[in-house]
């Protein structure tokens, strides 16, 4: 079974360009049916349709969503897929299932104001010269990390992995390495390059020996960048100093704050999905909402016949 599991993941870096994330997620979901089959006594070369349906019945039995549920199908279909292909079995046992019924929740975001919340309240103390140095440097980088992802609707992961290079560009845009290893053009906006070059004169000032190394967030950590956890960490807390709920506030809602704001006022999805760097329209029309509610609006304020009061 587990050369089985490696030879799949080797094919989906190999062939999809699958990031270390999707790989190690997969190799979870993959260790989970392997121990349910091993249970049943059975293994990937002589599952059934019936083994697959059992394990995922299994799962939801122990009241896992169903968005996780369909994403332990998909992982469980691709893997017979591979096998089928690779003519380890003559046939595909998850062509005929079904996955789980799910409605696609509308995307969580933050207004406008509550961005601007954000920042001003990350920024309180920066420049405060009785503020302890280190406080001030954290205070910097918060409110660079809540620029920067807002601005240019960046993944954390590619937010935490940015180059020091990216704080010296001159440009309106950065060049992004994303999903896939895809590397893409992402928007920067003033007030993000002037936090950027900010937090970088503190932590030269103040941590020289980090400053000098490859990344813009440098950390003490095995990357030697800093990490999702701490940034969410530390954005939550600044959430909870502003008011604004902590449990609506996270690095992915800034990513989605920055393509609902786009869309509102006026940007094409198409454009909004090459700038997120969705491979797929259909990712991207998670926003449709925010389109609908345009036109909505377009045909109230704009329609000659759209006010009764008029007519």
């Amino acid at each position: 079974m587990t050369t089985l599991i490696e030879s799949f993941l080797e094919a989906m870096a190999a062939e999809r360009g699958a990031s270390r994330n999707t790989i190690e997620a997969y190799r979870r979901d993959l260790d989970d049916y392997s121990s349910f089959l091993a249970k049943r006594r059975r293994d990937p070369l002589d599952a059934t349709s019936g083994d697959i349906s059992a394990f995922i019945a299994a799962r939801s039995a122990t009241g896992l969503a169903a968005s996780s549920l369909a994403r332990r199908l998909s992982c469980v279909r691709q893997f017979h897929k591979h096998l089928y292909v690779e003519r380890q079995r003559a046939d595909d046992p998850s062509a005929t299932i079904e996955g789980p019924r799910r409605g696609r929740p509308l995307p969580k975001t933050l207004s406008v104001k509550e961005i601007e919340t954000l920042i001003a309240v990350a920024r309180e103390g920066l420049d405060a010269p009785e503020r302890p140095a280190r406080q001030r440097l954290a205070a910097a980088r918060l409110a660079c990390l809540i620029e920067l992802a807002y601005a240019s609707g960046l993944r954390v992961s590619e937010l935490i992995a940015l180059p020091k290079s990216a704080a010296r560009v001159k440009e309106s845009l950065i060049a992004v390495r994303g999903k896939g290893d895809k590397e893409r053009l992402a928007p920067i906006s003033e007030p993000a390059k002037a936090a950027m070059r900010r937090y970088r004169e503190l932590l030269s000032e103040i941590a020289p020996g980090a400053a000098s190394g490859p990344w813009l967030f440098p950390a003490d950590s095995e990357s030697g960048h800093l990490t999702r956890q701490a940034f969410a960490r530390d954005l939550k807390l600044v959430a909870a100093a502003a008011g604004v709920g902590a449990s609506r506030v996270s690095p992915h809602v800034l990513r989605h704050a920055f393509a609902s704001h786009l869309l509102q006022n006026g940007a094409d999805l198409r454009v909004v999905q090459d700038l997120l760097g969705h491979s797929d329209i259909s990712t991207t029309q998670i926003y449709t909402h925010v389109l609908d509610e345009r036109a909505k609006a377009m045909v109230r304020d704009l329609h000659p016949l759209a006010d009764e009061e008029k007519r």
